[in-house]
């Protein structure tokens, strides 16, 4: 039987974007969505009262890791912690992800705070290598984003980054009675499962994304337009219309009309021009 929040628990803090996922049937979701093994290694995101720890705690696993950066729940779950689970009073975006490797994998699970689920899965997805697989509650519109293709309003730097590193997948869309307090959004559990490889080829990983921020720092701007503002692959603005040609498109399309492969042959051929400089 579960066990109800502490009654002199503290409110959720706006500061930090704490909404509580209160619904056990969701946390049960989420925890079955890793499919995790009696090998697997898990890590918890934002576990707060726990109630997502005790779904996750019940699957078979090798460890359990809880970063928690409020004080009062990071102590909490380390007080209510079963044997192979610990908590670590810590800011998951200062978090080292790059230590989570192939030769060391994890699968993440968490209710991410609003306010920093953007940048978290970015950094989960481009340092932790050893990501196998992620499962996340946020909010809708970013659950939405992340699925989005060309031609939309929604697509954007976080659709393309999501889709290099990852299959996303919306699960189930959750209401916000779910939540204490309830949120005044819908949110989503998305499922992110890592590519073996990246669906497409790219000679400078760093220079695909510099192109893609580039692109929709300033969505109203042509293509053009945006990498000649973001000065940072060293060519004049001639050049770099010359490769959106080369691209085999319009020289005034903008960058919400790529797709995720014409992105990788735009930063190749800027690559090119770049090295024969």
């Amino acid at each position: 039987m579960r066990q109800p929040h502490p009654a002199a628990a503290p409110r959720a803090k706006k500061s930090l974007g704490q909404h509580f996922l209160k619904n056990p049937d969701i946390c049960d979701r989420i925890a079955a969505l890793l499919e995790a093994t009696a090998q697997d290694n898990i890590l918890e995101i934002g576990p707060g009262p726990g109630a997502l720890t005790r779904s996750l705690e019940a699957l078979p696993h090798a460890r359990l890791l809880l970063l928690e950066k409020d004080r009062y729940w990071a102590g909490e779950r380390q007080r209510a912690a079963q044997p192979g689970t610990q908590a670590v009073l810590t800011d998951a975006l200062r978090f080292a992800w790059a230590r989570i490797t192939p030769a060391f994998p994890w699968k993440l699970a968490g209710n991410l705070p609003y306010n920093v689920a953007s940048p978290l899965i970015w950094d989960c997805l481009s340092q932790a290598t050893g990501c196998t697989r992620a499962v996340f509650m946020v909010q809708k519109e970013v659950a939405d984003r992340m699925q989005e293709g060309p031609g939309s309003k929604e697509y954007g730097a976080l659709s393309l980054a999501v889709q290099y590193y990852a299959k996303p997948e919306i699960v189930v869309n959750v209401p916000p009675s779910c939540f204490m307090p309830q949120p005044k959004v819908g949110s989503a559990v998305i499922r992110l499962t890592r590519h073996s490889e990246p669906p497409v080829n790219v000679k400078s990983e760093k220079l695909l994304f510099q192109v893609i921020r580039a692109s929709f720092n300033q969505r109203r701007k042509t293509l053009a337009n945006g990498l000649a503002n973001y000065g940072a692959f060293g060519l004049p603005k001639e050049e770099l219309q010359a490769c959106i040609e080369e691209l085999g498109v319009p020289v005034n399309i903008r960058g919400e009309a790529l797709s995720l492969e014409q992105f990788a042959q735009l930063s190749n051929i800027i690559y090119d021009h770049r090295s024969a400089v």
